[in-house]
């Protein structure tokens, strides 16, 4: 009996042993599990800190529409994912964008400020005569050509230098008149006063007879002084200047009226230019011209604007203005092409202005993208004044110290303009859309088949 007690016993404190052991194990089992759970959970969690909530796909050319997954446009460009950190706040008109995209857009910016601006008008035309130095040698007689003097076009002649000898029977005949009025004066020097005078009234008129068939006052002299009639008689230019036409030819016979020489004056030309029809508000009677021609690269001459032509041209929508020049040298030819710059609208006082590459123009309105922050840009609708040379002025919208965007703001304004749009369609009354893959889409069964047979 006393036996069976120690044996009972002995296997009692077996059986506890067996039990604590197997309990120990398990706690340590447990202890490692937590241990090896542990820097996975924390992994598992940064990841999650770290990943970017996706809202949507929009399109890529900016139209307002959206995907809640990945496709194509129609003409096979990715929709472009939009995250949460990238959505704007609800009722407000910012386009939010991450820094990475605006690095890669490649967006720049540049503070609106107080400017003096200059517009330069630009134009082109080409040199002309002056038509008040353009003069015509054109005989009111009848005549053949006898000698010419001046036998060659472009020849420089002086004024009062003889052109031809011409001979006339009606200036011969003129001479003569004048030869025999004369001698009758001396004949009744001594008689009553009435016939002095009729005979004096006799030679003035011979002499007005060819003085007004342009004789020059050299041949009347001389006629007067040697006091007899000549064949030929010498025809002068009226003015110095270029020989720019010499239809006149050796032998030739020429009637009343019929144009010998076409002399001018080149010392002072004509710029006509073709001025655009937006650009005439700009234009001023008085204003000074810059002027470049080819054939003297790097030179520029000065002129000044003398008339504004009072018609347009309906073809090219541009006027001509007329600008003279001095040309000083003879370095300027007639029929020369020409660049000109006009400095226009030159303001009195500093103007707000932007870069003109700052101005996005639908048609309708104008706007600009101001910078709010790192990332953040908001549309404005401006009214815009003067423009200048890569410069506009800003009548409204926009103060001074405003950062806006010079560069790329083409495809900011197209997140501008998708925010919009989905705005107009309450798109944005749920603000923060779930993930497209917690928004399944539900189908009855007949839509579900008509979707997979498209």
């Amino acid at each position: 009996m006393k036996n069976i007690a120690v044996f009972v016993a002995v296997l009692v404190i077996a059986g506890a042993g067996v039990g604590a052991g197997y309990w120990l194990g398990t706690r340590q089992d447990q202890g490692a599990e937590i241990q090896a759970d542990a820097p996975r959970t924390s992994t598992a969690d940064a990841a999650k800190k770290t990943e970017r909530r996706l809202l949507y796909y929009r399109n890529p050319m900016g139209l307002p529409d959206t995907s809640p997954t990945p496709k194509k446009d129609q003409m096979g460009m990715d929709y472009i994912p939009v995250y949460a950190d990238e959505e704007p706040a609800t009722g407000t008109s910012t386009v939010k964008i991450s820094l990475e995209k605006v690095q890669r857009l490649g967006v720049k910016t540049e503070a609106a400020a107080l400017r003096e601006l200059t517009r330069t008008v630009r134009a082109v035309g080409t040199v002309q005569v002056d038509e008040r130095g353009l003069h015509t040698v054109a005989p009111k007689f009848e005549g053949w050509i006898e000698r010419l003097n001046v036998n060659t076009t472009g020849q420089y002649v002086k004024r009062g230098e003889v052109l031809m000898e011409v001979y006339s029977p009606d200036l011969v005949a003129a001479q003569q008149e004048y030869i025999i009025a004369w001698k009758g004066v001396e004949a009744v020097k001594d008689g009553n006063p009435e016939t002095q005078a009729s005979m004096r009234q006799l030679v003035a008129g011979a002499l007005q007879r060819l003085s007004n068939w342009d004789i020059s006052e050299t041949e009347l002299q001389r006629l007067q002084r040697e006091g007899t009639a000549r064949r030929t008689i010498s025809l002068r230019s009226p003015v110095s200047g270029v020989v720019l036409e010499k239809p006149a030819l050796k032998g030739m016979r020429f009637m009343p009226g019929e144009a010998l020489y076409k002399i001018s004056d080149l010392s002072a030309l004509w710029l006509l230019a073709d001025v655009f029809e937006q650009d005439l508000a700009l234009i001023a009677q008085g204003q000074s011209a810059k002027i470049m021609v080819n054939a003297y690269p790097g030179r520029a001459f000065a002129g000044r604007v003398a008339f504004v032509y009072p018609t347009v041209t309906p073809e090219t929508r541009t006027a001509k203005l007329r600008i003279e020049l001095a040309n000083t040298g003879g370095l300027l030819k007639p029929a020369m092409y020409a660049s000109i710059e006009l400095a226009a609208g030159r303001s009195r006082a500093k103007v707000l202005a932007v870069p003109d590459s700052a101005v996005l123009d639908s048609g309708t309105r104008q706007i600009v993208l101001v910078q709010r922050g790192e990332g953040s840009f908001e549309p404005r609708t401006v009214k815009l004044g003067m423009y200048a040379d890569g410069y506009v002025e800003v009548l409204e919208g926009i103060k001074a110290g405003d950062s806006v965007v010079i560069s790329a703001n083409f495809l900011i304004d197209s997140e501008s303009n998708l925010r919009a749009a989905l705005s107009t369609f309450g798109t944005h009354s749920n603000p923060e859309p779930k993930p497209a893959a917690a928004q399944p889409v539900q189908r009855t069964p007949a839509a579900a088949a008509e979707h997979k047979g498209h």
